[in-house]
């Protein structure tokens, strides 16, 4: 799944736009790597989130194509 899509489906960001522009900005990492809009996250993976001052590192746990509000929590665990 792409890292733009996963982000606004677990509503770790709220639109994809919104995540798209992160990714450009280089404010998302996957693996400690530049993550760009395209680029594939997989279960098991680390993302780094960083918002303004704030980071948000979070560990992919599940993948699903569309996500009800319930489900999206089930998606990722907070780390840091």
């Amino acid at each position: 799944m792409r890292i733009d899509k996963f982000l606004k489906n677990s509503r770790l960001i709220k639109r994809r736009s919104v995540a798209k522009e992160a990714c450009e900005q280089e404010r998302i990492l996957i693996n400690d790597k530049v993550a760009k809009p395209g680029t594939e996250v997989r279960e098991g993976d680390v993302i780094r989130i960083q918002f303004g001052n704030s980071v948000v590192t979070a560990k992919v746990l599940r993948l699903l194509d569309s996500s009800k509000k319930e489900d999206a929590a089930t998606m990722y665990e907070i780390i840091e």
